[in-house]
C-alpha cells in the first residue's frame, strides 16, 4: 500500500514592516502609508500607528519568493504593485482585494506611475521596456522599446500626452503617447539616472544620478498657434522666443545644476504635492530638502545676486561685467536678470536618519503646523515619519515594534506552543504564533540561540558575547546576565529531566547548567538563576549540542566537521561520526533515540544510527548550507532549512523528500516544530517569521516527484521559447513599439480552451443540422443537447469561453490561434454584436484577428462574406455605443451646470477648496503671530533703552 503523508502549507508571515527592495508611498487620502513587506503590502494608518490591512496575493496566483519591487497609488482608492516576475497587480485599498493582474514584463518591475486622472498606468522594468496600461479597461495599450538598460523612473507630462523615462543607460527619453514615438533624447549624465520627478505645475524636471550634482530641465509644453506655451505659477504664458532655434519636438531644455553635499548616489527625488519642496534622498542616511521659490521671488533673488556681484567688481575697480559668465544656463525676460537654478532651488535643511534610507514619500496633505510630512523606510525594517518645518525637522512617529531590526537568528516555541521567542542582534521578541502579534520586546545582546525554562515563565538566551541572559517572559524584563563562556554561545539544549541544560561555545567548552530559585536581598520576589555544574573541554569550537530524549547521550558537533557522542553521566566518548566534508551546522536526535541527523555546510544531510554510529543515508538536501534540522516529535519525519531559502520535509526511514516549501526570500536560519507537529515556524535573514500549518490534504511522494519534474520541464520549455524568439543580443529599434502583453502559461491554456470550445460548438451545430434533416424526413426523435454545452447555444458557449479570458491576455491568446480556428471564430462575431454589452469585446477580437491574419483573409474566398457582413454591422454598433456615451457625458455636464447655477461659488471640488481655505487661514495666523512677536520685541528694546537712559 502506498504510504501517505499530510501536506504543510503557508499559514502566516509576520515580522516584516517594510522591504528593502521596494519604495513606499502614501495613498491618495494621505491617511495611510503603503509599505511593501516582501510579497505583501502593509497598509499603515499613520495616526493610529497600526497596520490596518494587508494586501496579499492568493497562493494560487503567486509564485515562490515573489517580492513586491515597486508600488504606486492612484488618485482614487486603487493601488498598483509590481513584482519580481514582472507582473503588476491592481488593488482596491478600501476593500483590500486584488482587482486584476497585468502580465507584460519579462523582468522585475522597477517603476510605476499613474497619470493625474488615474486612467493610465506606466510601468518600467529590468527588461528595458516601458508598457502603458489602460487602468480602467485593465488592458495593455502598447510597449515602448528603446532604452538599453533597465528603466529606473517614469513621469507623465502635459495631461498624460507625454511620458518621460530615465534609465541606467544614462539617457532621458521623452515619449509622445499619441504618436507612440520617442521625440527627444537627453544626454549629459555621466552615470546611471536613478530617479526623476516633475513639479505639480510642470515647470521643472529634476534628475538624480551618481553624478556629484542634481540636473534640472525646463519644460516646454505643446505649441498653440505656432507659439511656445510654458507654465509659470499655474498661468499660461505664450512667447515667440527661440522658436526659430528650437525644434518643435523639443520638450526639455537644460536649465542647470546644483552641487550635492553627499558622496552617495541619488536614490529618489520627489516634489511634494504643493510643489514648494523638493526632497533628494541619497543611498545613505541623508535627505536634502530644497525650498522651491516662485518666479517673483526667484527674480528678486537673481537681482540681489547681480547687485552683489556688481558691488564686488566695483570695489575691486574692475570693469562692469555682464551676467554671461555665469556657469548655469538660465531663463530671462527682457532686461530682467537671468534666473539660475540656485535662484529657484534653495537648500532648506538636511535630514539625517539613524540607518541607511531605502525610500521616501511626501504626504499629499499639508499639515497646519509644518511645511510637509515625509515618510522614510530604512534598511533595518523600520518606518519613520518626519515633520518638516522651515528651520528644522522632527521625527514624529516610528513603526518598529512589529519586527526585528536585523535577521532572525533563532526561534523557540514554549512547551504548550502558546508563545514564540525570536532573537536578533539587539532584541528578543515574544510573539503569539497564532495571531502573529508581538507581545514583548526586550533589549538584549546578539542572541544566537534560545530556550524556554520549564513552566514557560522564564527564557534563556545564548549570545554572541558568551553570555547567558535570563528573561522574565511575563514582565518582559532582563533579570540577569551570566558570564558563561569566553566565546560565542552557538547552541543550547535542554536536559529532558527538566533540571538543567547544556551549552556549547566557540571557546571549546561544553557546559552543564542547573536551574536554581534565588531571591536578591533588595527584592521580595524570587526568580530563576543558573549555575555551572560541569564543564567538558573539546579540542575545537563547538557548533551544536544535542541531548537524547532519555538523557543518556549528548552529541557535540565540532568545527573540524566531526560529531562526537558522549555518555551524559560519565562524559566518556561513545561514538565518533565522520563523513561530512565541512562543519556540521545543525543536529537533532529522534524522540525514540534511534536516529541522529546532521546537517552540514557541505549541503548534505546524514542520517546515523545512534546504536552503532552507522551512516544510514547521506542525502544531497539543499542547494547551499543546511542551517537547521529537527525531527517531528514521536516520528521519524524531519524538517530541514538552508541558505537556499527552502524548507524541506523528509521521511528518515525511507530517505525520501516529501515536500518542498517555498516562501522565504533569503537565507533561512532557524526552525522550530510544535509538540504535536501540527505547525512549524521558520526565521530568516529577510527578517520574516513564517508559520506552516499541517492540513488534512494527503501527499503522495510519487505525485510530488512528477509535479516537480513537470514544473522543471515547463520552466525549461518557457525559457527555451523566450530565448528562441527574443534573443538577448538582439536590440530593439530606436523607439520601437510592440504589444503590451506576453505569452504565459495562462494565455496558452486559454487558447487551447477556445479551440476546444470551437470544436465542441461545430460538433453541436452538425448534430442540430442532422436532427433537422431527420425531422423533415419524418424520423421524429427528441434532440439531446451536449451536456458539456451547459445548456447554452453553440454561439453563446464560444462567447462564454472568450469572455472568460482576462482582458489583458486577450491579444496574446488570439495570436496563438491557427488561421482555421480564427476563421471559425469570426463567423460568430455577427451574432455577438446583437448583445450591446459585448460590442467592445467583438471589436477587439475582430481587430486582432484582422491584423494577425490580414494576408490570408484577403486571399481566402470563404472569408469575404464574413468580412463584408462585419464591415456593415460593426461600424453601426460602435456608432451606437459612442452616441450613448456622448449622451451620458452631456447629461452629466448639464447636471454640473445646474448645480453651479444653484450656488454662487464656482463648481469645484469641496475638499480642495477646504484645503485651500485652511492653508490661507494658517498663513494669516502665522503672519499675525510674526507681527505680534515683532511688536513685542520692539517694546522690549524700547523699555531696555529707557532703563539704560
Amino acid at each position: 500500500m502506498v504510504k501517505t503523508y499530510l501536506r504543510y502549507e503557508p499559514a502566516a508571515s509576520f515580522g516584516v514592516i517594510v522591504s528593502v527592495d521596494s519604495n513606499i508611498t502614501y495613498d491618495s487620502s494621505g491617511k495611510n502609508l503603503l509599505a511593501p513587506a516582501l510579497e505583501k503590502i502593509g497598509v499603515w494608518h499613520v495616526r493610529q500607528g497600526l497596520c490596518t490591512k494587508t494586501l496579499t496575493p492568493s497562493p494560487a496566483s503567486r509564485g515562490p519568493s515573489l517580492a513586491v519591487t515597486s508600488v504606486a497609488s492612484s488618485p482614487s482608492s486603487l493601488i498598483a504593485s509590481g513584482y519580481a516576475d514582472g507582473s503588476i497587480r491592481i488593488w482596491d485599498c478600501d476593500k483590500g482585494t486584488c482587482e486584476t493582474t497585468l502580465n507584460g514584463h519579462k523582468g522585475a518591475t522597477t517603476a510605476l506611475r499613474y497619470n493625474k486622472l488615474g486612467s493610465l498606468l506606466a510601468s518600467g522594468s529590468k527588461d528595458n521596456d516601458i508598457i502603458l496600461w489602460d487602468a480602467v479597461g485593465e488592458t495593455g495599450l502598447f510597449r515602448l522599446q528603446g532604452h538599453r538598460d533597465q528603466v529606473t523612473d517614469l513621469a507623465f507630462l502635459d495631461s498624460a500626452k507625454k511620458l518621460i523615462s530615465s534609465s541606467k543607460d544614462k539617457f532621458l527619453r521623452v515619449w509622445d503617447l499619441e504618436t507612440q514615438h520617442c521625440v527627444q533624447i537627453m544626454s549629459g549624465h555621466h552615470s546611471e539616472i536613478w530617479s526623476i520627478d516633475i513639479d505639480p505645475e510642470e515647470r521643472y524636471l529634476v534628475t538624480g544620478s551618481s553624478d556629484p550634482e542634481l540636473r534640472f530641465y525646463t519644460i516646454k509644453h505643446d505649441l498653440v498657434g505656432g507659439e511656445s506655451l510654458s507654465k509659470v505659477n499655474g498661468t499660461e504664458i505664450v512667447s515667440n522666443e527661440d522658436l526659430l532655434v528650437q525644434n518643435k519636438w523639443q520638450v526639455l531644455k537644460h536649465f542647470g545644476e546644483i552641487q550635492r553635499q553627499s558622496k552617495y548616489r541619488v536614490a529618489t527625488v520627489r516634489f511634494n504635492k504643493s510643489g514648494n519642496l523638493l526632497a533628494c534622498q541619497v543611498a545613505g542616511k541623508t535627505i536634502d530638502i530644497f525650498c522651491v521659490l516662485d518666479m517673483v521671488e526667484s527674480k528678486r533673488k537673481a537681482k540681489r545676486r547681480l547687485n552683489r556681484k556688481k558691488e564686488k567688481k566695483s570695489l575691486k575697480g574692475a570693469v562692469e561685467a555682464t551676467e554671461n559668465g555665469d556657469a548655469n544656463h538660465g531663463v530671462s525676460e527682457g532686461d530682467s536678470p537671468i534666473v539660475t537654478v540656485p535662484d529657484v532651488f534653495k537648500l532648506l535643511q538636511t535630514i539625517r536618519a539613524s540607518k541607511k534610507i531605502c525610500s521616501i514619500s511626501f504626504c499629499p496633505i499639508t499639515p497646519k503646523s509644518s511645511l510637509a510630512t515625509l515618510a522614510l523606510s530604512l534598511n533595518n525594517n523600520l518606518l519613520e515619519i518626519y515633520s518638516i518645518e522651515s528651520s528644522s525637522s522632527t521625527k514624529t512617529l516610528a513603526f518598529e515594534l512589529m519586527g526585528h531590526r536585523s535577521d532572525v537568528r533563532s526561534v523557540t516555541l514554549s512547551s504548550d506552543n502558546s508563545l514564540l521567542m525570536s532573537t536578533s542582534h539587539n532584541a528578543v521578541k515574544i510573539w503569539n504564533p497564532s495571531s502573529g502579534s508581538c507581545l514583548r520586546t526586550i533589549d538584549s545582546g546578539y542572541g544566537l540561540c534560545g530556550l524556554f525554562v520549564p513552566l514557560n515563565k522564564y527564557a534563556l538566551i545564548g549570545t554572541k558575547g558568551g553570555k547567558i541572559e535570563i528573561i522574565d517572559v511575563g514582565s518582559g524584563t532582563l533579570i540577569e546576565e551570566v558570564e558563561a563562556h569566553g566565546g560565542d554561545v552557538h547552541s543550547m539544549a535542554a536536559i529532558p529531566n527538566e533540571t538543567g541544560f547544556v551549552t556549547g561555545s566557540a571557546d571549546h567548552d561544553v557546559k552543564f547548567w542547573e536551574y536554581q530559585i534565588t531571591q536578591k536581598p533588595d527584592q521580595n520576589s524570587k526568580h530563576v538563576a543558573v549555575s555551572n555544574v560541569r564543564t567538558m573541554k573539546m579540542n575545537d569550537d563547538v557548533i551544536v549540542v544535542a541531548v537524547s530524549p532519555d538523557a543518556k547521550y549528548i552529541g557535540v558537533a565540532l568545527l573540524d566537521s566531526t560529531v562526537k557522542v558522549f555518555y551524559m553521566d560519565s562524559l566518556k566518548l561513545f561514538l565518533s561520526l565522520y563523513g561530512h566534508k565541512l562543519p556540521v551546522l545543525c543536529m537533532d536526535i529522534s524522540s525514540d533515540g534511534e536516529l541522529i541527523v546532521t546537517g552540514s555546510a557541505d549541503k548534505n544531510l546524514k542520517i546515523w544510527g545512534l546504536d552503532f554510529g552507522d551512516c544510514r543515508k547521506s542525502i544531497f538536501a539543499h542547494g547551499d548550507s543546511v542551517t537547521a534540522v529537527q525531527f517531528v516529535h514521536n516520528t521519524h519525519y524531519m524538517f530541514s532549512v538552508g541558505k537556499d531559502r527552502l524548507v524541506k520535509y523528509w521521511d528518515a526511514d525511507k530517505f525520501e523528500l516529501i515536500l518542498t516549501l517555498e516562501g522565504h526570500h533569503d537565507i533561512v536560519w532557524c526552525l522550530a516544530i510544535s509538540n504535536r507537529g501540527d505547525f512549524i515556524v521558520t526565521g530568516s535573514h529577510d527578517r520574516s517569521i513564517r508559520l506552516w500549518d499541517r492540513t488534512e490534504e494527503p501527499v503522495y511522494i510519487e505525485e510530488e516527484k512528477e509535479r516537480r519534474l513537470e514544473e522543471m520541464f515547463e520552466s525549461e520549455i518557457e525559457n527555451a521559447f523566450e530565448n528562441r524568439h527574443t534573443p538577448k543580443e538582439e536590440l530593439p529599434e530606436e523607439g520601437a513599439v510592440a504589444l503590451a502583453g506576453r505569452i504565459t502559461q495562462e494565455t496558452l491554456s486559454a487558447t487551447d480552451l477556445i479551440i476546444e470550445a470551437l470544436d465542441t460548438a461545430d460538433a453541436e451545430l452538425k448534430r442540430i443540422a442532422e436532427h433537422k434533416e431527420d425531422k423533415t424526413r419524418g424520423k421524429v426523435s427528441d434532440f439531446q443537447p451536449n451536456v458539456l454545452m451547459l445548456g447554452l447555444s453553440p454561439s453563446d458557449f464560444v462567447l462564454r469561453q472568450i469572455s472568460n479570458v482576462h482582458t489583458n491576455d486577450l491579444e496574446q491568446t488570439l495570436l496563438a490561434l491557427p488561421f482555421t480556428d480564427a476563421l471559425k471564430l469570426m463567423a460568430y462575431l455577427k451574432e455577438w454584436t446583437l448583445n450591446p454589452d459585448k460590442v467592445e469585446l467583438v471589436c477587439r477580437v475582430a481587430t486582432v484577428l484582422l491584423q494577425t491574419h490580414h494576408n490570408q483573409l484577403v486571399s481566402t474566398p470563404a472569408a469575404r462574406p464574413v468580412l463584408t457582413v462585419l464591415k456593415d454591422i460593426l461600424y453601426a454598433r460602435v456608432k451606437e455605443c459612442k452616441d450613448t456615451l456622448g449622451f451620458n457625458l452631456a447629461a452629466m455636464d448639464h447636471l454640473k451646470q445646474l448645480m453651479a447655477l444653484k450656488s454662487d461659488a464656482l463648481f469645484r471640488d469641496a475638499k480642495t477648496k477646504l484645503i485651500e481655505i485652511r492653508s490661507q487661514l494658517s498663513k494669516r495666523v502665522e503672519a499675525r503671530t510674526e507681527t505680534r512677536d515683532e511688536k513685542r520685541r520692539k517694546k522690549k528694546q524700547k523699555k531696555s533703552s529707557d532703563i539704560h537712559a
